[in-house]
């Protein structure tokens, strides 16, 4: 597991419990231009370092309106839920000019978890998409991107901490410790 790096966004949904499993945690902020600029800048610095990874392993909480809360679910599929250039003609979603498609995707690591597709989008999240997902949050594409282009191996696990919805935002901050006890024996079951 060390070469391992886990990402997730806040302090808050991982707590430092999987410090404490003796892994490398990379925390970058919340939002798709904290977490490329933090996940590049570490990548950066573990290359000069002469460090190789097997893997970037994303933990963070999300909103479904398709699993239970409580429940973790592996994106193996990444959207960009809030790239809406459609007046020009681009489908919701797509990035014009990009090189790379409007949806990434990574190999499973986690078959015993359900298997979603992340939506990602600098807000939060309390209604229905604009692009089809199954979960939304605010950093996984953004990090499954910079991981493609850097060519790293991605996974990422989610914490289902609300529904999507006009509660969304209590049951998040309810979830928090939840979700980092649950990362802490999904990772045991790695080891």
């Amino acid at each position: 597991m060390n070469r391992v790096l886990v990402v997730g966004a806040m302090e808050d949904e991982i707590q430092g419990l999987l410090e404490q499993e003796g892994l490398r945690v990379l925390y970058t902020g919340i939002g798709k231009i904290n977490a490329a600029h933090h996940l590049t800048k570490a990548l950066t610095e573990l290359r000069m370092r002469g460090e190789e990874l097997d893997l970037v392993l994303n933990f963070g909480t999300a909103g479904s309106r398709v699993f239970p809360r409580h429940a973790l679910v592996e994106c193996t599929r990444f959207v960009q839920r809030d790239m809406d250039v459609s007046a020009i003609g681009f489908a919701v979603g797509e990035t014009p000019l990009d090189p790379l498609p409007g949806e990434l995707t990574s190999k499973r690591h986690f078959p015993a978890l359900e298997e979603g597709v992340c939506g990602t989008g600098d807000n939060f999240e309390t209604g229905e998409p604009k692009v089809r997902c199954t979960v939304v949050d605010m950093e996984a594409y953004a990090l499954a991107k910079v991981c493609s282009l850097e060519g790293v191996e991605f996974a990422s696990v989610k914490y289902i901490s609300d529904g999507s919805n006009e509660t969304a935002a209590a049951d998040w901050k309810t979830s928090l410790p939840l979700a980092a006890h649950k990362f802490v024996e999904l990772v045991r079951s790695m080891i």
